[in-house]
């Protein structure tokens, strides 16, 4: 018998298409993650620029500037395993083409303007008319129904708006300021929402064979998963605030100053605390009525963390991660990206992964983290070139030929 291995075996959405209308990030996330697991996505672009991202540069991949060609590392970012076709949807005869192969896909995915895709005929009525068993997903801003519906928006002004900066950054009285986070988190956990509303409209159609639509905003996004601060807020009626590295939950959970830099502390339960105490040469405070409990922790919060403040000042943070971790009290150094991508862990871990690009050369990108054991995430290919596959999408997917595409070509539709 004969037993594969893991590059032998497809990903667990093989077979599945999309049809990725999507650009800049929470489409291009999620349309990734679709394919890291599988599923063969055509990324549809505009002709001549494509997706906004490939010019937010520098860094690009050539290493010289955008006028030579090349993408940027934003795009790369975000578009792995994908095939790329232009069509110009202003064009009716392109506007056909993504009809087409809308006819033939499992999934839709856009994130344009609420209105555009019915202005252009690509609308969820228009095209599960004709196919049935369609998934079709909109990311917006701000969902496809409401006051706020025809709104522009993008990470940062969502960020702000849905409630995140007010809780990033450190407090006034420390000199802060609200702060969003450092990267476009609000579109790459629409975008995550949306992969996995994807995943569930699929099982339920292997059930009933029939597709839906599926509304995804970021705005309402970015305030769900501020999970335990809507929380607190909804059950104590206290506004959160800005804590800077602090939790508003447990102490002591927060950054801590070192004789040559920051370590971040997290202790999450009174074990763990009673061992950060001895490992501080404070078990004296164990028993101390103000931090027995992550209460009473919490409400005596300036205390004790100036006491403790004042005992990891004195030491190296390599020697208080070494102390903290034979006391079993999880800490960690902050790490900068270079130290993280380039460590023995990063190493261990595969962490980056080259894959061949359509130059010849090959891309360094970020592993998906998702492991697998009998359906391994496939890592097939480099972010395309814009408009690489269109020839040879639109000739094996919808049958035209050689002499039809240059006739497109010639009246701009592709």
């Amino acid at each position: 018998m004969t037993v594969a291995t893991a590059s032998d075996k497809e990903g667990p959405l093989h077979g599945i298409k999309v049809l990725d209308l999507t650009r800049v990030l929470a489409g291009p996330w999620a349309t990734q993650l679709l394919a890291d697991y599988g599923a063969d996505v055509i990324k549809v672009e505009r002709p001549g620029t494509g997706d906004d991202t490939r010019s937010w540069g520098p860094p690009w991949l050539s290493k010289t500037s955008e006028a030579a060609g090349s993408d940027s590392a934003y795009f790369l970012s975000a578009n792995r395993n994908k095939r790329s076709v232009t069509a110009n949807l202003d064009n009716p005869a392109g506007a056909d083409i993504v009809r087409a192969l809308a006819n033939t896909t499992d999934v839709v995915i856009e994130n344009f303007k609420v209105g555009t895709c019915r202005r252009f005929g690509l609308d969820y009525e228009r095209l599960s008319a004709a196919n049935p068993a369609l998934i079709y997903c909109s990311i917006s801003a701000y969902g496809q129904t409401g006051s706020r519906a025809e709104e522009p928006g993008y990470d940062a002004v969502v960020q702000a708006s849905g409630g995140l900066m007010s809780i990033t950054g450190a407090p006034d009285d420390e000199g802060g300021s609200p702060q969003k986070v450092g990267v476009a988190v609000a579109d790459i956990m629409a975008g995550m929402y949306a992969a996995s509303a994807i995943l569930a409209a699929i099982v339920l159609r292997q059930q009933t064979g029939e597709g839906q639509y599926i509304d995804v905003p970021l705005y309402d996004s970015q305030v769900a998963w501020l999970a335990n601060q809507n929380m607190n807020y909804l059950i104590g009626g206290e506004v959160p605030q800005r804590m800077g590295t602090a939790h508003p939950n447990l102490v002591p959970y927060q950054a801590f100053r070192t004789r040559d830099g920051y370590i971040m502390v997290a202790v999450g339960n009174d074990r763990q605390f009673r061992s950060c105490l001895e490992s501080i040469g404070r078990a004296d405070l164990a028993d101390d009525p103000r931090f027995l409990t992550n209460a009473a922790r919490i409400e005596h919060r300036k205390v004790l963390i100036d006491i403790m403040q004042l005992a990891f000042g004195n030491r190296d943070s390599s020697a208080w991660l070494q102390t903290l971790a034979a006391c079993a009290v999880p800490a960690g150094p902050i790490n900068s990206i270079d130290a993280v991508l380039s460590g023995d862990y990063a190493t261990e871990r595969q962490l980056v992964r080259p894959v061949p690009h359509a130059s010849g050369g090959s891309v360094p990108t970020v592993a998906n983290p998702v492991r697998f054991s009998d359906t391994p995430v496939t890592y097939r290919s480099a972010p395309p070139e814009l408009g690489q596959d269109t020839r040879n999408v639109l000739e094996n997917e919808l049958g035209l030929s050689m002499a039809e595409i240059d006739e497109l070509i010639a009246a701009g539709a592709i």
